[in-house]
């Protein structure tokens, strides 16, 4: 299982937290830019023009709300459905 199964793995487990180097790695493995800057929030957008702003808690981590919007803007679960045949 390579990095980024691993991490998807890691994502649709539901964890309170994550770091935000994962989900920055996450978004940009899926097209993801980041447009935007500003104090603790994080703003990526794709070529298809999806948008998501990350709040880094405490400049670490991310809290368990938007990793759960990550995995529904990306269907996350459908990825890993697709890859594990």
């Amino acid at each position: 299982m390579g990095k980024l199964a691993k991490l998807i793995a890691k994502f649709l487990r539901d964890p309170p937290e994550l770091n935000y180097d994962d989900v920055y790695y996450l978004l940009t493995c899926f097209g993801f830019q980041e447009v935007s800057k500003k104090g603790s929030h994080h703003t990526f957008r794709n070529d298809q023009g999806l948008k998501i702003t990350v709040p880094k808690k405490g400049g670490k981590t991310v809290k368990r709300t938007y990793i759960k919007q990550i995995v529904l803007l990306l269907k996350l679960e459908q990825w890993k459905d697709e890859n594990s045949k």
